[in-house]
């Protein structure tokens, strides 16, 4: 398929923005203006301003002597950046390849795009168009390379080139539809060569060495001799399918098979590959020009349309169409390779090998959040509290076994909170304890059991641990920190048995 480009031409970019937000300034000439080497200079006009004989490099003095009642705002340094790059990303929703082009334009990467519209010339007059109700003036022009659009939008008069008729559509324009450096369409000027075709086919070493390098590269450019490439404004993610809408969609039924069509399309891609997504997101583009999103995760790839439409499910409700969404996109930005887990001849999958287990997690992380579901693995150390450490993901593999030969509480707090005990006897449980306030008497005691600390650390005593239970057969795990001839020996409680 041979490259289609559109550019994009505002022709009084800043004025139009600002007569979008204060409409008064529609009706009077009025100009931008900004200091330089001590004078006010005008940087961007209106149309009405311009008609009166008016343009950007003028001082404001001699354009109030031509204009007395002109307007004058100060204009704002990297304000034309900020519009193309807001006015390309509008444009997404014609095409995912939309490029800023400073000063006053914009660039789209239009290939296979137009057909969805019925063809080049519906496509441009929709864009056109939509702009125009924006409140900006603007030309727009289709062609095969970015310099032959960018040369008809702003001086031609067919505003779409057909497919290899780029070379026609340059020959009558002039010199400065090649985007050349300011002193190089006025050197040519001089010399009588008005329009291209008075010097494309001069000998290369004679334009090179009169007019520099820059003229023969952009001719190559706007041919189609060398290729030039353009920076989206939004990073396209290789996985990604889009559905334009014919009718903006504005029901809950419209936007969940909207989101099956898509998710069928990219999974069966992902699937050929043998990939599945860890994170895809849905971005709704609106026709009042606003785009909402929602984003799901899974805990590893997956290419399961059913699984990923519930995930998405959870959220839907989340979207708010307004007027109407025109364009969804689908995009997985994270994408894993994704091989189907071979499942055991004589019995199910069990654990953490089993997909429904995998598929039940993502449902509960994407209904009440990731930080809700956690998995523990043992680690290399001898304190309880010390033994066991969070896994990175349901995928990491535990370095040690976990142990199983001494009983441990099922909830095992953080931190040992110290207790106070009576009557304590050397290498027995105490007779009772006092636990925030309330006094316990011990019944029952199994113990001691002796932890000592890594001896790669050496932080604190050994620990001899108890299991206790007390009158209401509530039971405990106490330990004492240090030996009794110790004087900075001491109790604590560890954890609780269920």
């Amino acid at each position: 398929m041979h490259k289609r480009f559109l550019a994009i031409w505002f022709r009084y970019l800043k004025t139009d923005w600002l007569s979008r937000r204060q409409p008064a300034l529609r009706h009077i000439p009025f100009v931008l203006a900004a200091p330089d080497h001590g004078r006010m200079l005008i940087t961007a006009t209106n149309d009405l301003s311009q008609t009166q004989g008016i343009d950007p490099g003028t001082t404001v003095a001699d354009a109030r002597m031509i204009l007395p009642s002109l307007h004058v705002i100060d204009d704002t340094p990297g304000l034309s950046e900020k519009l193309l790059n807001r006015i390309a990303e509008w444009c997404i929703r014609f095409t995912p390849f939309a490029a800023p082009d400073p000063p006053d334009g914009v660039i789209l990467d239009v290939t296979g795009c137009s057909h969805l519209w019925g063809g080049d010339e519906l496509y441009l007059k929709e864009i056109v168009q939509r702009l125009k109700d924006n409140g900006y003036h603007v030309r727009a022009a289709i062609a095969d390379t970015i310099g032959t659009s960018w040369a008809v939008a702003r001086f031609g008069k067919d505003l779409i080139i057909k497919w290899d008729q780029q070379t026609n559509a340059l020959l009558s324009l002039p010199p400065e539809a090649l985007r050349l450096d300011a002193g190089i369409p006025e050197r040519l000027h001089k010399l009588g060569l008005n329009q291209v075709k008075e010097f494309i086919g001069m000998p290369r070493s004679a334009l090179r060495r009169r007019f520099s390098e820059q003229l023969i590269k952009r001719i190559d450019q706007a041919l189609g001799y060398e290729e030039e490439l353009i920076q989206p404004v939004v990073p396209i993610e290789p996985y990604h399918e889009r559905l334009h809408c014919l009718e903006p969609i504005v029901t809950g039924n419209g936007i969940e098979i909207a989101l099956q069509r898509l998710l069928e399309t990219l999974c069966n891609r992902l699937q050929q590959e043998s990939k599945g997504l860890r994170k895809a997101i849905l971005k709704c583009y609106r026709t009042d020009n606003k785009m909402v999103q929602i984003e799901i995760g899974t805990n590893r790839p997956s290419h399961n349309p059913q699984h990923l439409f519930k995930l998405f499910e959870i959220k839907l409700s989340a979207i708010e169409p307004g007027l109407g969404i025109e364009l969804f996109v689908l995009e997985a930005p994270n994408v894993e390779a994704h091989s189907p887990v071979q499942e055991r001849l004589w019995n199910n999958n069990s654990g953490l090998e089993n997909k429904d287990l995998f598929e039940l997690l993502d449902r509960l992380s994407g209904k009440f959040g990731d930080h809700c579901i956690h998995r523990y693995l043992p680690d290399e150390h001898y304190w309880p509290e010390r033994s066991i450490k969070q896994a990175s993901s349901l995928n990491e593999q535990p370095l040690t076994e976990w142990k199983v030969d001494k009983p441990r509480p099922l909830q095992l707090l953080s931190t040992p909170e110290p207790i106070q005990v009576t009557a304590p006897i050397p290498d027995y449980p105490p007779m009772n304890f006092r636990y925030k306030g309330k006094l316990h008497t011990i019944m029952k005691a199994d113990g001691p059991e002796r932890i000592e600390q890594e001896w790669w650390i050496r932080e604190g005593q050994h620990r001899d641990y108890y299991n206790v239970e007390d009158e209401t057969g509530c039971r405990y795990w106490l330990f004492r920190s240090g030996h009794y001839s110790d004087e900075a020996y001491q109790w604590f409680i560890h954890g609780f048995f269920v």
